[in-house]
This record gives structure tokens, C-alpha cells and sequence, in this order.
């Protein structure tokens, strides 16, 4: 297993590596450049020069790259050119809200789907499995950001059940280590503060979830159809198996292999893709830090927002391969 481990760990490195080149060059490659993005609108050739010198953009591009790097693997992301403080510090800041809804979501479209993936496969035909396609369509075709008015709406206004904005209540007194709410009211035993945060999570979580459980419930379902025509399962059930037995050792651990995949590049692309649902929510993730970045031209925010994306992909493919490795211990070898 550590073999295997090392061995992924050095593939992450090329890859990151050959990102982070063409990234760099796409990027000085934009319309008007991180100089007249710092300057703002209508700055003089004049300005643009003297920016172009102190931000050293009028050295050779490999020269520029270097000294990128080297800041890099210092830990330095940069200085935002909008409010001029180190990028690192305002992601440290924001991604605690944005992982923290990610992964609420990511718990409630597994924990939901893939048991409802399941029971639609052994009752293939019937009343509910008819319910679950049509459902999971209706997931994966309803936008994220009209299911979150939605929900705003309804149990929000309306009903008044859930909060409608923020991550925790303005008067609550909550003590924050981490950043992350719910974890931050569970180390300090402030229970009320960890309920609150909760609460505030459901609306904005359950919206976000809603395609990656679509997802995953149709994945599910055919791999557990597949599994289940194999020959191998009917061998167990000739040999006098229990059903129990069966379910559990040669169909569910089998049809998980490709859900693991499918949860692995879904929960990388909710950490990227929670623009418009932190947006309805006022959360003051990553998501909506990126948007105004983007609507600014904040070069230095967009690299690192980039570079640390592609970082927690390759993370969570790397825990997928792992994962891969548990399930079937033939992958290891391979």
C-alpha cells in the first residue's frame, strides 16, 4: 500500500508542474495584462511602462516563470491587485465555507444515493425504480442556481424553516478556530453554535447536491444491474450464499468501484462550481471570491484559484486510487 501511495504521489508532480506553465502563459497571454489590471481603467502607456518594470512583466517570460516558482514553493501566492493583500490569506479565509458546503453536500447525495441507486436496481421495472429515473432526471436537468431560489423561497421565506443567508446567525457569539463553523462549535463544546451552522447548511447543500445525487444514484444503478449479471454472483447464490452475503461481499463492493470514481470528480467539481449557490446564500466562499476576481481582472487571485483547484483534484483523485486500492486489492498491482 505505501508503495502504491509513493508511486501516486510522484505522479502529481509533472502534472501540477505542466499546469502551472501553461497557466502562466495563458494568463500573460490576456488582454491587457496584470499591469493594466492593477493600474484600473484608462491608465497612461506611461503607468502601464512604469508597471510593467516594477512588477518585472519586461524581463524574458522564462525569467518571469522562475521567479514565479520560486515564490511558489515558498508558500507565496501573491498579492491580490485589487485589495492588496496576500492571496493566501484571503483563500485561508474563504475556503473553510466553501469545503464546508461541498462536503455537506457531497455527504447527502452519497448517504442518500447510493442506497436509492441500489434498492431501483433490485427492483428493476417496478414503481420504484420508474420514480428514481425520473427523479434523477429531474436532478441532473434542474439548474443549481433556480433550485436554490427555490428553496429560498419556499422553506426559507415562506415556511421560515431554514436561514436564507450567511453561515451562522449575526448574533450568535461563536468562538472560530478553524473556520470551519460546525467543526469550530464541536471543539469548543459551543453546541448552539455548531446547530446553527448546521442549520444554515441545509438550504444551500441540499441545492448543490442535487446533481451530484442524480448522478451518482444513476451510477449506482447500473453498475449494481451490471454486477449482478456476472457470473461470479450467480456462483455465490449456486454455492448457497446468503443473500446478505452475497449483497454485500460480490455485488455492493464491486458496483462501488466506478461510484468512487464518479463521488472523486464530483466533489472536485463542487469545490469549484459553488459560484452561484454561495451567490443566493451569501457565503463568503471561494465561489464568489473567484467572481469578483474574475469581473476585476485580479490576475495573482485567478492563478492561485487555478493552481489550488487542480491541487484538490489531484488530491481527491489520489484518495480515489486509494480507495480503488481497499475495494480491489488487484488495482495495487496493476
Amino acid at each position: 500500500m505505501f508503495r502504491f501511495i509513493v508511486r501516486r504521489l510522484l505522479q502529481v508532480i509533472p502534472t501540477l508542474l505542466g499546469l502551472s506553465v501553461l497557466l502562466f502563459v495563458w494568463l500573460r497571454a490576456l488582454p491587457g495584462g496584470p499591469e493594466a489590471a492593477a493600474l484600473g481603467p484608462r491608465p497612461t502607456p506611461e503607468a502601464l511602462e512604469a508597471a510593467r518594470a516594477r512588477l518585472g512583466l519586461d524581463e524574458p517570460l522564462w525569467v518571469q516563470y522562475g521567479r514565479y516558482m520560486r515564490r511558489l514553493l515558498n508558500g507565496d501566492l501573491g498579492t491580490s491587485t485589487v485589495t492588496n493583500r496576500p492571496v493566501l490569506d484571503e483563500f485561508l479565509l474563504r475556503i473553510p465555507a466553501t469545503i464546508e458546503l461541498a462536503f455537506a453536500a457531497m455527504a447527502i447525495a452519497i448517504a442518500v444515493g447510493i442506497p436509492v441507486g441500489y434498492f431501483a436496481a433490485r427492483r428493476r421495472g417496478r414503481l420504484l425504480d420508474g420514480l428514481t429515473l425520473s427523479g434523477s432526471m429531474l436532478g441532473i436537468c434542474t439548474p443549481v442556481f433556480f433550485l436554490a431560489f427555490l428553496l429560498k423561497w419556499v422553506f426559507g421565506v415562506n415556511l421560515g424553516w431554514f436561514p436564507v443567508s450567511g453561515r451562522q446567525s449575526s448574533g450568535m457569539n461563536a468562538t472560530h478556530i478553524t473556520n470551519f463553523f460546525v467543526l469550530d462549535g464541536i471543539l469548543t463544546g459551543e453546541w448552539d453554535a455548531a446547530w446553527d451552522a448546521a442549520i444554515h447548511l441545509v438550504l444551500p447543500a441540499v441545492a448543490v447536491a442535487s446533481i451530484p445525487f442524480a448522478i451518482i444514484v444513476r451510477m449506482t444503478r447500473a453498475s449494481v444491474l451490471e454486477v449482478l449479471g456476472e457470473d461470479y454472483v450467480r456462483t455465490a447464490e449456486a454455492k448457497g450464499l446468503t443473500t446478505k452475503v452475497v449483497r454485500r461481499r460480490h455485488v455492493l463492493r464491486n458496483a462501488l468501484l466506478p461510484v468512487v470514481t464518479v463521488v472523486g470528480v464530483l466533489t472536485g467539481a463542487l469545490l469549484s462550481g459553488a459560484v452561484l449557490t454561495e451567490t443566493v446564500f451569501t457565503i463568503n466562499g471561494i465561489g464568489r471570491y473567484l467572481y469578483l476576481a474574475i469581473q476585476t481582472q485580479d490576475y495573482p487571485v485567478l492563478m492561485a484559484f487555478i493552481l489550488i483547484i487542480a491541487l484538490i483534484f489531484v488530491i481527491i483523485n489520489m484518495l480515489v486510487d486509494i480507495s480503488y486500492s481497499i475495494i480491489d486489492p488487484r488495482v495495487r498491482v496493476r
